[in-house]
């Protein structure tokens, strides 16, 4: 049986706390269902089980997330036969860490990040590797203690350029909530004939070509990029792309598609090459999964780019 998983992430008094409290007290979602609650971190507020709709709720305090494992995890729910888990994270840590722990048989259902408004930013130029571990793959975020004075267009920059399909609210100090309708419109035309990336763009592209793949099939690209051989890759094949930090120099990666091309051998690895190329939509087993298909219309040589290294 599939155990549902409930994930609320953010920093210290982020308003992770009081969202549980209330979503717990509500009956629409606590409706009966036996729940073990995970808190991995104890700010200011605690809570208050009384108010809790129904008496089906067991909380388990966490003094160390690291020491966590699949078996102890697996051992507090069943002492509860709780059948979902809310899990209140420890913003110190990574998620993926947490969820490299998770028994086979827990199912990450939902994961929302919380912010105060007023020291998101901070936490952003100062730990920015935890804010993109945070944002990265959650489905929303909600930036509460917002004020009239507020920079919401701040806030939004910050998340787009981590995460462009979460949802993003904004929760005033009286309770109000406003969502974000900012649209981010991309700096190349997916609708012409031949999208024309630019040097600057690529990981822009890179990841609006992942995240929204049907986009993209059928259509006509051409880019810069650097020249890679893999043997993950069949003859007649080379992987073009480029270097891509995220959030910092340690998690610098190589970031590219397979790209069929009968002269594919003749390229030097790591060489600098502009790539037209038609995109289809199918499985490889570099990808393990469907995924974007290169078929080289032209493959030509080109100066090398100005920045060895691009960023969202």
């Amino acid at each position: 049986m599939a155990i549902p998983v409930y994930v609320f992430t953010g920093f210290l008094d982020g308003g992770k706390t009081r969202f549980m409290q209330g979503t717990l007290e509500d009956s629409r979602f606590n409706a009966g269902e036996k729940t073990l609650l995970l808190v991995c971190e104890e700010g200011e507020e605690e809570y208050d089980p009384s108010t809790f709709a129904g008496k089906n709720v067991y909380i388990e305090v966490i003094e160390d997330q690291d020491a966590l494992d699949e078996k102890s995890l697996e051992a507090m729910r069943k002492k509860y036969r709780a059948e979902r888990v809310c899990v209140e994270l420890n913003g110190m840590k990574l998620i993926s860490d947490f969820y490299a722990k998770l028994p086979k048989s827990w199912v990450v259902y939902q994961e929302i990040m919380f912010a105060d408004s007023n020291t998101f930013p901070l936490y952003n130029a100062n730990m920015r590797s935890l804010v993109v571990d945070k944002v990265g793959g959650c489905e929303m975020i909600v930036f509460n203690r917002m004020t009239e004075d507020t920079d919401k267009m701040e806030l939004h920059k910050i998340v787009r350029g981590i995460n462009r399909r979460c949802e993003i609210a904004y929760e005033a100090e009286d309770g109000s909530v406003e969502y974000d309708e900012i649209e981010d419109p991309l700096p190349f035309d997916v609708n012409a004939d031949i999208i024309e990336i630019q040097d600057e763009d690529y990981a822009l592209w890179y990841r609006d070509v992942t995240e929204d793949m049907q986009k993209y099939s059928g259509k006509t690209v051409r880019f810069k990029a650097q020249v890679a051989h893999t043997k993950k890759v069949e003859k007649g094949c080379f992987v073009p792309g480029r270097f891509v930090m995220t959030c910092c120099v340690d998690d610098i990666q190589f970031m590219g598609f397979v790209c069929q091309y009968d002269r594919a051998e003749e390229l030097e690895q790591r060489s600098w090459v502009e790539v037209t190329a038609k995109i289809s939509l199918r499985y490889h087993k570099l990808y393990k999964e469907m995924g974007p298909v290169l078929t080289a219309l032209e493959v030509k040589p080109a100066q090398k780019a100005e920045q060895d290294v691009v960023t969202f």
